[in-house]
């Protein structure tokens, strides 16, 4: 079983999120909003009237090496 970690902090519009993976953002509002993954991936999320919503992940990740 593993551990899991997650806090956001809201800084205005912005919201910092911290994991055990690393630190994410996020910007917008509850319609409409852009958010980056500890790992550099990037969703646009819009949501529509009746609980419907759309997502897209915009670009690949970012590949992080290790030595």
């Amino acid at each position: 079983m593993g551990w899991h970690y997650r806090k956001s902090i809201k800084v205005g519009p912005f919201r910092i999120n911290l994991s055990r993976h690393g630190v994410g953002h996020s910007f917008g509002g509850r319609r409409f909003h852009v958010s980056t993954t500890p790992d550099g991936r990037r969703h646009v999320t819009v949501r529509l009237p009746g609980g419907f919503h759309l997502s897209k992940s915009l670009g690949g990740r970012r590949h992080r090496y290790y030595r």
